[in-house]
């Protein structure tokens, strides 16, 4: 009698221990969810986007992802990524940028459906393109655009070439989005607040030689975009 009532008591404690880390695990996703919508919208709010966009936390990841954001007009922060966000200027910078191709979906024909298959026939040109509006939209919401640069330094490997990938090189990303924020808001690079941090100080480190290049387009008052590399 004592072992029954003992195995009773064993199996209502593991499933009340079970229970309780499922229900935290709740808990912090929700929570996780309300920083993204919070983020999210105002960053819609601010920019006066008058398209629908929904947004997503999930915890799963897959290697090979169609972006929702062109697709269902859905922004999904996966795990893998929301990782790498260490404040609200970073969160801003990767919603900013997937808002950015979302709303493209929406315009053109077919109820924006060929302007989709634009987005996805030409990733490289609609990162860049994302990047620089992401920058606009962070700005118009009252976020730091600095964060978009650390957010990719962080979590955006180097390829060995970007000749046969659907991708641009980080560096040359990065490059353009400090030139980017340079000659439109050159307030957040005299005003750095991320100056002192390692991400940044390693982006001024590996970013040495693009920005010498930039250095010296603006000194020759050239005109022509830079070859980063």
């Amino acid at each position: 009698m004592f072992r029954i009532i003992l195995s009773v008591f064993f199996f209502f404690l593991v499933n009340l221990t079970t229970f309780a880390l499922d229900n935290d695990d709740l808990v912090k996703t929700q929570n996780i969810q309300e920083r993204i919508d919070d983020c999210g919208y105002k960053i819609l709010n601010a920019n006066k986007i008058e398209r629908r966009v929904v947004f997503a936390y999930d915890k799963n990841d897959v290697k090979f992802r169609y972006p929702n954001s062109v697709k269902n007009r859905k922004v999904v922060l996966y795990e893998n990524d929301y990782q790498f966000i260490s404040n609200n200027d970073e969160l801003a910078a990767y919603l900013a940028r997937e808002i950015s191709l979302a709303i493209r979906s929406f315009d053109g024909v077919a109820g924006g459906f060929l302007r989709s298959l634009q987005v996805c026939a030409s990733p490289k040109k609609f990162e860049i393109v994302a990047d620089k509006r992401a920058v606009d939209y962070m700005v118009m919401a009252g976020y730091n655009p600095i964060g978009l640069i650390t957010y990719i330094q962080k979590s955006s490997p180097q390829a060995r070439q970007d000749l046969i990938s659907n991708k641009n090189l980080t560096s040359k990303r990065l490059a353009i989005i400090y030139e980017y924020i340079l000659t439109k808001y050159p307030y957040y690079l005299v005003h750095n607040p991320y100056i002192q941090t390692e991400a940044y100080q390693n982006f001024l480190l590996t970013s040495y030689k693009n920005r010498k290049l930039l250095e010296q387009k603006i000194t020759s008052g050239s005109k022509k975009a830079v070859k980063y590399e």
